[in-house]
This record gives C-alpha cells, structure tokens and sequence, in this order.
C-alpha cells in the first residue's frame, strides 16, 4: 500500500511561486508512488479554475497548468473548497473535469487518514 499524502493549497494568482512550490511537491510524491490529495482553499481553488490556471507562472518554473496536468494524468486527486467558490463566484461549470468538490468534513477525514500533510 502506497503513502498517503494531503497537500492543502490556499495560494494561488497572488503568490505563483508559492502555489507552484504546492504542485512541484505533489508530482514528486506521484512519482514517488504516493497517493497524493490536493485540498484546495482561498485561493488555490483558482490554479484549477479554467481562465484562471492557464496564466499562473512562476519565474523560474513551468506554468501552473503543465503541474496541474502532470497531477491529474499521473493519478492526483483534487478536492476543491466548495464555499471557497461560491464566495468567489466560481461555478463547478468552471472548475476542470477531474477536481471533486467538497466540504471541511471531507477533507478532514483525508487529512486524518494521511501519513503526512503540507500546507501552501
């Protein structure tokens, strides 16, 4: 059985290098083998938002959009803070095919069932 692991993402457009650092992590745990969870808060839920994540770019790095594509085809899953989008006016139409929204209790649950959690 492979390690779990819940990152938890509340950056995103203001700060790319942080909310980039979220992703370079997270694929490194895939490559790992790793059963890793993207728990996405504030405004990390924009790096999954269409319109939005195509334009996240950290100098120095790749764009958000080539992480967040690595993550979901390699196996990542994504749970996106349902309030999180209603007080930002972001319907479900506009999150990408392949992010499960959800609630706290949700991902608390994930979080307590994961050997190691980071936040960003």
């Amino acid at each position: 059985m492979s390690e779990k692991l819940v990152i938890t993402l509340s950056s995103g457009p203001e700060n790319p290098e942080k909310a980039t650092l979220a992703y370079v992590m997270a694929n490194a745990a895939l490559a790992m083998d790793a059963e890793v969870l993207m728990v996405l808060q504030s405004n990390g839920v924009y790096t999954v938002t269409k319109g939005v994540y195509e334009h996240i770019k950290a100098p120095g790095h790749d764009p958000i959009k080539k992480h967040v594509e690595n993550f979901l085809s390699n196996g990542g899953k994504f749970y996106v803070c349902i309030p999180c989008c209603q007080e930002r006016d972001i319907s479900q139409d506009q999150i990408l095919e392949g992010c499960e929204m959800a609630k706290s209790g949700k991902a608390m649950k994930a979080i307590l069932e994961a050997k190691t959690t980071l936040n960003y």
